[in-house]
């Protein structure tokens, strides 16, 4: 299969079912920024977070290829496509309580710091919700599975308690946001 096939040259490209869309639609807007917060998860893999973090993080990716199919997919299309599930929201919200349940009480804010892992967690974190926010135009304008913006919303907590696990469990302090 060859890698480019010159169809994307004038700006235009296909959801799944052949709907020609611009490159700049806002389904692609969005799926567009799932694959972008796919690879920083990969870019945390990459630094070798603590052990425990690596099948969830692989888990998620292949989770985010799924949201991504379900974003390029239009509801109406009769075109088969794995969407995400209730049951995938219902995973990331155990994991949350298991790590959060780890992790010592918030009493401030913090800002985004830390092992290079943890950072990129925060970074990670940051591209989802640039995510959600692309999705709830989307779901502005069509019908989308509206179970997309639930894991995508449940995600972005997630991330935001690994990277604190990430740091705690490597006992480097969080940097607590001081007002001037």
């Amino acid at each position: 299969m060859k890698i480019y096939t010159k169809k994307g040259d004038k700006g235009e490209t296909s959801l799944f079912g052949g709907q020609k869309v611009a490159k700049d639609h806002y389904r692609i807007a969005a799926y567009g920024t799932v694959d972008e917060l796919n690879s920083f998860l990969g870019l945390v893999l990459s630094y070798s977070p603590v052990t425990e973090l690596v099948p969830i993080l692989t888990t998620i990716q292949h989770d985010l290829f799924i949201i991504g199919a379900d974003l390029a997919t239009p509801e109406s299309k009769k075109t088969h496509v794995l969407r995400i599930s209730e049951e995938k929201i219902e995973q990331l919200e155990q994991w949350i309580d298991h790590f959060d349940a780890q992790l010592p009480a918030l009493t401030s804010f913090i800002l985004p710091s830390g092992t290079v892992s943890a950072s990129y967690l925060h970074v990670a974190r940051t591209v989802c919700r640039r995510a959600e926010r692309l999705i709830v135009t989307a779901i502005q304008l069509e019908e989308i599975n509206a179970l997309t913006l639930k894991y995508i919303n449940r995600l972005s907590d997630l991330l935001f308690v690994l990277s604190r696990f990430e740091n705690f469990t490597r006992n480097i302090q969080e940097t607590k946001w001081i007002p001037a």
